[in-house]
């Protein structure tokens, strides 16, 4: 079992650490901690690792955001590969920091990445991993948020949102997109049990 993990983000040193390279830096992480080796290829970056059984193919588009549909088209492609068994990773501003949010279809929501790869495709029908970046910026200053450097707090924050992107990639690739669906919603807080009625 193959699956195509691709983290969108643009090249460039000028990218590194913003927010919207997240893509990235997730397939980054998660290369790392399968012990995986980056590769010059086709339209990218690209690293196999395996986990479970599976071979995960992690790429990192070099065609910049906009351009993102015409490398993922070549890797499905090339690797005989169902988008059902393909994952696109990318930054949100619509989502809390921190928030992901995994869905096995739906619309870019303004993300250039994600409009490229369903002109791409020919549908929305592909699965995808939201990171949220949230919307903390004055009216205007969208693009300066959206390509800006994390600030401190969210530095500090950033190695446990990319534990939690791990453990989701994980379980889409081993149990299936419902499970790792279920996987990025934080499990409800028991309510508290009544107080014991006093004894007579």
């Amino acid at each position: 079992m193959k699956y195509l993990i691709t983290g969108l983000g643009n090249i460039g040193s000028e990218y590194d650490n913003t927010r919207h390279n997240v893509g990235f830096d997730v397939v980054d992480f998660l290369c790392k901690k399968l012990d995986g080796e980056w590769r010059g290829d086709h339209h990218g970056e690209r690293a196999e690792v395996k986990w479970k059984g599976r071979t995960l193919i992690l790429f990192k588009p070099n065609t910049y955001m906009n351009l993102s549909g015409k490398a993922v088209r070549y890797w499905l492609q090339k690797e005989k590969l169902q988008t059902e068994n393909s994952l696109v990773v990318c930054d949100d501003l619509n989502l809390d920091f921190g928030k992901i949010r995994l869905r096995p279809s739906g619309s870019a929501g303004g993300h250039n990445g994600l409009k490229s790869i369903q002109e791409m495709l020919g549908n929305d029908a592909y699965p995808r991993l939201r990171v949220g970046i949230g919307d903390n910026f004055s009216k205007g200053k969208q693009v300066n948020f959206v390509l800006g450097k994390w600030s401190e707090g969210e530095k500090a924050e950033l190695a446990h949102i990319l534990a939690r992107t791990e453990e989701v990639i994980k379980t889409f690739a081993t149990l299936g997109l419902e499970r790792a669906m279920n996987a990025t919603t934080p499990p409800r807080p028991k309510p508290p049990k009544p107080p014991e009625p006093p004894e007579k």
